[in-house]
């Protein structure tokens, strides 16, 4: 049977009210296509925790850059259908940019705490403000009990998360593992991106990342260890952006293992290619 898709938020909300109506729970994945592996395994933490659940599929231009790749970024709506096809997802809410942003559209969220502490933001200035404002708006549209995000974009999720306490809205944000290749390099939709050459050299990422949350843990200083671990990924191709030790929930830096959990995060560009990652130390 086919998935049913939605494009105005009158629909989605008449959807979502039957639902309500009955009693049922809701669960929200959000995406901007071009499914992958990672965007399976939210669908089925999603499935475990409601009896229904939405996918929305949009490409939020809010987010991107004058310089960066919205109009390259992949998409492939009709085969993101299909990978949901087995997957007992009730409803895609794949809205045009104009339903989202209508002429005369004015407001935007401007989070602070997580999204300033000079990671993602630091490189893409605009970047949470857009990841806010179209949270934000899916959230208020599908009014779910459930929204489930990847720990991939680990700051993502943390700004997030604060946004959804501090706005008081009814809604848990459950965080899901990062899927990998076998290899180790996370699943992502800009991976397609990469050439031959460039994704033998990937993995280096979560190879550092994990060498170095090792030697942390062990007691080695973070700041010597980083720095080791920098210039092995830029020996494997890479143009480091950064390479950090941050504190697991606040995402301000820190020095030790004394100072609280410590969550590694690097991002990372090879060729025309920007990779991110993030472990637990």
């Amino acid at each position: 049977m086919a998935i049913r898709v939605v494009r105005t938020v009158s629909a989605l909300r008449r959807a979502v009210n039957r639902w309500r109506a009955a009693g049922e729970r809701v669960a929200l994945v959000p995406t901007m296509g071009a499914l992958h592996g990672g965007h399976i395994a939210l669908v089925r933490a999603a499935r475990r925790r409601a009896r229904r659940v939405i996918v929305s599929i949009f490409v939020n231009p809010a987010q991107f850059a004058p310089s960066e790749d919205l109009a390259s970024y992949p998409r492939s709506f009709e085969a993101d259908l299909a990978a949901l096809a087995d997957m007992a997802v009730d409803l895609v809410w794949a809205p045009a940019v104009a339903q989202m942003y209508p002429p005369g559209f004015a407001t935007r969220i401007v989070p602070e705490g997580a999204a300033t502490v000079g990671l993602e933001d630091k490189f893409r200035p605009h970047f949470f403000s857009g990841v806010a404002t179209v949270v934000a708006k899916l959230l208020v549209q599908c009014a779910p009990d459930f929204a489930m995000f990847g720990e991939k974009d680990y700051q993502q999720l943390k700004v997030v998360t604060r946004l959804a306490q501090d706005l008081d809205l009814p809604v848990k944000i459950v965080a899901v593992a990062t899927v990998r290749e076998q290899d180790g390099l996370a699943l992502s939709s800009r991976n397609s991106y990469l050439s031959a050459s460039q994704r033998a050299a990937a993995p280096t990422l979560y190879q550092v990342l994990k060498d170095c949350a090792g030697r942390i843990a062990r007691g080695e200083l973070a700041a010597r260890v980083l720095d080791e671990g920098g210039a092995a990924i830029e020996r494997a191709g890479f143009v480091l952006d950064y390479l950090e030790a941050r504190h697991a929930d606040t995402l301000e830096p820190i020095g030790s293992v004394k100072d609280g959990p410590i969550r590694l995060l690097v991002a990372a560009r090879i060729g025309k290619t920007r990779l991110i990652d993030n472990i637990a130390v």
